[in-house]
Formats: C-alpha cells, sequence, structure tokens
C-alpha cells in the first residue's frame, strides 16, 4: 500500500528560517511544500486556496501573529509551531498544536515533530474559532481583536471599541460608525478583556468604561447606560452594581 501524501505551508517572516524547514521538508518526500508565506496575512489567503494538511508556523510575525492567524483559518490545517520564545508554549498547546519547536531544532527534533503531526492528520477537526479566540490565560489580556468577512481580514485595537454586544455565536464590536462581526462568544472573549477598561453590564453587553457619560433610570425602575455618543445600553442589576463598585474604587 502506497505510503499516504501531505501537504504543507510553512509561515514565518525570516527567510532563513523558512527555508530551514523547506531543507528538513526534503528528507521526506510524503510531504509536498506547496507555499511558503512571509507573514499572516498572505498565509490567510493561502490556506484558504490551498487548504494544507500540515501547517508549520512562527509565532511573533509582523500584522497578525501565529494564534490570531489560527483564529481565521476554516479549516484548521494540523499545527507545528516553530519559533524562537518560548513563553507561548502553553498557550500552542491549548489550542492543539501537536509540537511547539525552539529555533534552533536539530533535524531529528523536526522529524519527531513531522511524525506527531502525520499522525494527527484525519483524526477530525481542531478546536473552533471561539476556542482558539479563548484559549490564551486570562493573565494575556488583549490589545486588539481580529475580525474575518469573506476574504477581508481586519484588525480592531481595542481602544476604538465603544462596546461589545452578544449575538448568539457572534459577538458585535461597535466602534466609530461601523460594526465589526466576530465568531466568538461574549463569555469567552471577557476574560481576555482588561477589567480596568472593560465591563460586563448586562449578559448582552461589555462596555468600554470611558464611553460612559452617565447612569439614567428609566420610568421602568430598570437602568441605562449613555454613551458620549448618545448610544443607549441595557444595564442589569448585577451590572449597576458592579459598575458602582467600580466607579466608587475610581
Amino acid at each position: 500500500m502506497p505510503e499516504r501524501t501531505f501537504t504543507a505551508l510553512i509561515v514565518d517572516d525570516e527567510a532563513l528560517a523558512r527555508a530551514l524547514v523547506r531543507e528538513h521538508l526534503a528528507e521526506h518526500p510524503e510531504v509536498r511544500v506547496l507555499a511558503e508565506c512571509r507573514d499572516g496575512f498572505e498565509a490567510v489567503r493561502c490556506a484558504a486556496e490551498l487548504k494544507p494538511d500540515l501547517l508549520f508556523l512562527d509565532i511573533q510575525m509582523p500584522q497578525l501573529d501565529g494564534f490570531e492567524l489560527l483564529e481565521l483559518l476554516d479549516p484548521r490545517p494540523v499545527v507545528v509551531f516553530i519559533t524562537a520564545h518560548d513563553q507561548h508554549a502553553i498557550r500552542a498547546f491549548e489550542v492543539h498544536a501537536v509540537d511547539y519547536l525552539l529555533k534552533p531544532f536539530s533535524e531529528e527534533r523536526f522529524a519527531q515533530a513531522l511524525s506527531r503531526a502525520k499522525a494527527r492528520c484525519g483524526k477530525g477537526p481542531g478546536p473552533d474559532p471561539a476556542a482558539l479566540g479563548a484559549s490564551a490565560r486570562a493573565g494575556a489580556k488583549l490589545e486588539r481583536l481580529v475580525v474575518k468577512d469573506g476574504v477581508r481580514v481586519t484588525l480592531v485595537p481595542l481602544g476604538q471599541i465603544d462596546y461589545i454586544q452578544a449575538q448568539d455565536d457572534y459577538v458585535l464590536l461597535k466602534t466609530a460608525g461601523r460594526g465589526h462581526l466576530k465568531q466568538q462568544t461574549l463569555a469567552s472573549l471577557e476574560p481576555r478583556l482588561d477589567p480596568g477598561r472593560f465591563l460586563r453590564i448586562h449578559r448582552s453587553y461589555i462596555l468600554q468604561l470611558d464611553r460612559l457619560a452617565r447612569l439614567e433610570r428609566t420610568p421602568t425602575e430598570s437602568w441605562v447606560a449613555v454613551l458620549r455618543d448618545g448610544t443607549r445600553l441595557p444595564v442589569s442589576r448585577s451590572g449597576r452594581e458592579r459598575l458602582k463598585q467600580l466607579l466608587q474604587e475610581n
């Protein structure tokens, strides 16, 4: 029975690093390299078009980092992270990477990782994008969110967000004059946000605190948050208590 063949994508902003991975893969004729990508945006386009089985992925890259890239891939290849930084190892396995290679690595260590990756192929889909977005440890707060709309990828800095609204398995990121829909739940996103800047004021809303102008009581004895631009958001009883406590502390 002939050996199965595999396809691969190499993503790294350093040309020498990409060349080294390709050189190691040349010793494994069952793996065919479809493309090399220098950044995350290029990798999103290539992965969508070529649908590789395996992804050899750097973490720290310009524009999109490796974890942000994974959020955007569907279907998701089997991932081997290749990086010069060891501090991301826990998160790498939380997003179901099969291995984490620290540069520089030996040919033997690379072959080990490749063997694991090939064994994982065909074992079913990886985590969904919402799980990837929630995977980082609570201490690693976000500074931006990555949103994919068809082939278009948008980076939304948290400082531009007025509020975040739950919409089933998505969240609406509301910025001045625009909304961005991201596949992730509000509950999974909330722990990644800086609690000094963002507060859950309702089961369906998270508010950026510096957008708040005032709290108002409605004729029905409920409460609304009035934003600086006049937007009115519902505030639950528990949300009002959290808001009052935070405002008193500050």
